[in-house]
């Protein structure tokens, strides 16, 4: 009876010790299942609050007409050089009216040679036409007497063919004296050597005191002060180059002229496989840029272009509908052009695209889109450099920078 008394108490203080281990864990797991909504929570508004990468702008990708343009080199020209030379023949050279560089006028005085022989040589053929003329009378008046003689047998027919003979000799020598002063007249023109044409002397051979021969050079001259752009292009592309397409040339100094295509060459070289394409640089008419665009001014006296320069220029070949965005929305990675395009969310989206033609306006430089974009699609126009797909931006609104430094803040905004 005693041990069983003893037993009881023990028994029941095991039963109340696991009641109360039980009653804790079912309290744990209560309290861990009303914890878990309150987590979520947490968790939904902490990603509420992600902090966006970088700060950009956007703009839409737009659709309009873009100018077609060929891309071509060649060497700039005279569009024709004129030699000119001297045709008197040991004399020597006097006086120099012309130098490199000037602007000459059709007839204009160029050279002047010593012309003292010339002038003699002159003299003496005057005076053997005076001689000349003289017998001619003498001889004339012989003739008309030897003829009102003929009928009345007082002259023989020999004297009377040797008077009428003698008329006609004396006539011949008249003649020949004639042109020997002719010869002698137009050897003093050619003491004087004028500009054959308007244009700008490009070389100079003649020197002071030199006694030059018939044919000599003396100056080059560039006709009309006129230049040509010669373009290089390639058998396809000469196909679709046609006379008066429109050219925008640029020196290598920048600037920029207008030209019209005057011909192509009806032939390719055999080595190179490229043609030429001649392009007449209209002379009064450059281009400079402005904030509001391209514009046509006067040129100044000074060409910008020189023969033997070798520029770049651009065929205006017309225009066709293209979709265009930025240029600086363009980001190039691993040889592909990329585009950051906006969701609602405020994630952008890398998209892959295909770049065309660029182009130059008043709002900036522009890219043609192939593909990848849709038109109207919004995109990252400022900052995509920086970015990474998926990533949370802050949209804000383009301003015009006072500067270059506060143009490159805003297009690159540090992380916050």
């Amino acid at each position: 009876m005693m041990k069983l008394i003893s037993r009881k108490p023990l028994s029941l203080s095991l039963a109340g010790m696991i009641a109360v281990g039980a009653g804790g864990i079912w309290l744990s797991a209560t309290s861990n299942a009303a914890d878990e909504p309150a987590k979520t929570a947490s968790a939904s508004a902490t990603a509420a609050k992600v902090k966006p990468a970088l700060t950009v702008t956007t703009t839409k990708a737009s659709s309009g007409n873009l100018v077609i343009k060929l891309a071509a080199n060649g060497s700039v020209a005279a569009w024709q050089e004129a030699l000119i030379g001297s045709e008197a023949t040991g004399l020597r050279i006097q006086e120099l009216h012309a130098n490199i560089g000037d602007v000459v006028q059709r007839g204009q005085l160029l050279v002047s040679f010593a012309s003292e022989t010339v002038k003699a040589d002159l003299a003496l053929a005057q005076a053997s036409l005076a001689e000349a003329q003289a017998n001619l009378a003498d001889a004339v008046a012989n003739a008309e007497r030897t003829r009102a003689l003929q009928t009345s047998g007082a002259l023989s027919a020999q004297q009377v063919g040797q008077y009428l003979t003698a008329e006609q000799t004396a006539k011949a020598r008249v003649e020949s004296a004639k042109a020997s002063v002719e010869a002698q007249q137009l050897r003093m023109r050619h003491t004087r050597v004028l500009a054959p044409d308007s244009g700008i002397i490009s070389a100079r051979a003649a020197t002071l005191g030199s006694v030059v021969g018939n044919g000599a050079e003396l100056f080059r001259m560039i006709r009309q002060g006129r230049l040509e752009w010669r373009a290089e292009v390639t058998a396809s592309e000469m196909a679709k180059i046609m006379p008066g397409i429109e050219a925008i040339v640029t020196a290598p100094g920048g600037t920029q002229w207008k030209g019209k295509v005057r011909v192509v060459s009806p032939t390719v070289d055999a080595q190179t496989r490229m043609g030429l394409v001649y392009v007449d640089l209209v002379p009064d008419t450059t281009i400079t840029t402005t904030a509001s665009g391209t514009k046509p001014q006067a040129a100044t006296a000074s060409l910008a272009f020189k023969p033997g320069m070798y520029a770049k220029g651009e065929f205006m070949m017309g225009s066709s509908q293209a979709l265009t965005i930025p240029q600086q929305a363009v980001v190039v990675r691993d040889g592909f052009s990329y585009a950051f395009r906006l969701n609602a969310d405020g994630r952008v989206t890398q998209i892959k695209v295909q770049t065309g033609r660029r182009v130059s306006s008043a709002q900036g430089d522009l890219v043609e889109v192939v593909s990848g974009l849709n038109a109207d699609s919004t995109i990252v126009s400022s900052g995509a450099g920086f970015l990474n797909d998926g990533d949370t931006v802050k949209v804000v609104t383009a301003t015009k920078p006072a500067n270059a430094a506060a143009s490159a803040a805003t297009v690159a905004a540090a992380k916050n």
